[in-house]
């Protein structure tokens, strides 16, 4: 009998969890499960991040060309009658679709300088936004601070919500500014007003 009475030998002990750890580490049964654990939390992340990623890149080219298209057809007048610029403020549905055009704000405004280069509204019109105060001082980008000519401003601003990430980065305003020379004339009147 052993001094310890009926306790079990520390060799045996050790052993049976020695032996234990060597069935473990050759066990594969859950390996591809623990795997995919692993990894599938940084690949969702990764689709949806491109995703997300994909659509904002895609609303973010459609807010540039329908900033180019407004500027471009108001910039083609003589003078611009009220239905023509609802017209022209309307052709931004056509470029933005599939996307929607409700909380889009899209303005387009008539800018000239003075001697200095300086330039002011001459008038503005907007849709679902507020137009420019005629008058009001505007800085122009330093090449086009030219003296005494007239510009085509257009600006949209749309206020893109990602359908997943809006918990991380909630509402991104996507805003594009476009000049436009006029084509027929120095100045493009606004007879009737907006």
């Amino acid at each position: 009998m052993s001094p310890l009475g009926t306790m079990t030998p520390f060799r045996t002990v050790i052993g049976r969890y020695c032996g234990s750890l060597r069935r473990f580490a050759r066990d594969c049964d859950a390996v591809a499960a623990m795997e995919f654990a692993i990894v599938l939390p940084v690949m969702l992340l990764l689709y949806i991040g491109g995703v997300e990623l994909g659509d904002g890149l895609q609303i973010q080219f459609k807010v540039t060309e329908t900033a180019r298209t407004i500027t471009d057809l108001a910039s083609q007048y003589i003078s611009i009658q009220s239905s023509d610029m609802s017209n022209i403020l309307a052709a931004a549905s056509s470029v933005v679709a599939p996307y929607t055009t409700s909380n889009m704000t899209m303005t387009v405004s008539e800018v000239t300088t003075n001697s200095q280069g300086q330039g002011t509204i001459t008038w503005s019109c907007s849709l679902n936004g507020t137009p420019h105060t005629v008058g009001a001082t505007v800085t122009l980008p330093a090449n086009l601070q030219t003296p005494n000519i007239s510009l085509i401003w257009g600006e949209v601003t749309y206020p893109y919500t990602p359908p997943m990430g809006y918990v991380i980065s909630g509402t991104i305003n996507l805003y594009q500014s476009n000049y436009f020379y006029p084509r027929l004339v120095n100045l493009i009147t606004l007879p009737q007003g907006c």
